[in-house]
Order: structure tokens, then sequence, then C-alpha cells
């Protein structure tokens, strides 16, 4: 597949991105999820190397909620505006469960990753597990949402 790179297993990743992973498995536990009581967390590398987390957020009123990685992306957005992001793991898992289930960036997700990566004029790198406990990486968000709408289809 041109654009993502396939990692058989956990440990054949680099320890970049092990520890991203391993951060993004953290962030689970902060999930305010009361309502699918499914904990996404979302670790996000800046150039910098600092990580930053987020989880989802839950509220009553469904569509209140926010994703994991919007909750970081906007918290990097409007705390170091010029940071910039190199890459975002994501991981899910049942409230009691104790193995993390596959799962990938929504469609909503992807969109202000793609906007993020347009504006900071560099490439962000995706990690996902897959449903055969393999790991993918992407190389870039448009690989993940072909077809994007942009500033220019305004």
């Amino acid at each position: 597949m041109d654009g993502f790179h396939i990692f058989p297993t956990f440990s054949e990743l680099s320890k970049q991105d092990q520890e991203l992973v391993v951060n993004a498995q953290k962030a689970t536990e902060n999930s305010y999820s009361p309502y699918s009581n499914y904990r996404v967390g979302a670790a996000v590398r800046l150039a910098s190397g600092q990580i930053l987390l987020g989880s989802n957020q839950e509220n009553a009123s469904y569509p209140a909620g926010l994703c994991a990685e919007r909750v970081a992306l906007f918290h990097i957005s409007s705390t170091y505006p010029d940071a910039i992001v190199e890459s975002i793991a994501t991981v899910a898992k049942r409230k009691g469960d104790t193995k993390f289930k596959p799962v990938t960036p929504c469609g909503i997700c992807r969109q202000v990753m793609l906007e993020l990566e347009i504006r900071q004029k560099s490439n962000i790198r995706v990690l996902m597990q897959s449903s055969d406990e393999r790991w993918i990486t992407s190389e870039n968000i448009r690989k993940l949402l072909p077809f994007s709408f942009e500033q220019d289809n305004l």
C-alpha cells in the first residue's frame, strides 16, 4: 500500500512510535465516556519531541462531545499555536477491558488533521492498530482522506 507501512508486531515499531502508542493508551484513562463506555486516547508528538494527550469527552447531548484526536489537536493549536505536529497515535478499548481494539480517526478528525497539515506545511504521520493486531502508519493525512475538502473548494 503506497504511503502506508505495516508492522507485524508492536515491538517492530520504532522506540519513538512505541512511546507514542503507550502514551495514547495512558490517555484512555482520562476518557469521559459514560454513555458509550468506549475509551479513546490520542497522543501527539510535536517537532520539539513533546508529547501531548487527548481523550474522548462525551456529553448527554451527543453531538457536543469530542473525539480524542480533536481534543489533543485543538489544545495544541490554542496553547502552542506555532508548534509543528509530527505524528499522532490513536487507541481505544471498552471500559473494563484490558485489550485495546483497532481504531482509526473518524472522518471529522481526519478533516481537522488535514487542515492542520496544510497550515503547518508538513506531513503528520498517523499510527493505527489493525484488526489483526498489526500496526499501520500513514505517511500523511491525505492518504487517509482522499478527495478531501479544502480551502480551494470554498
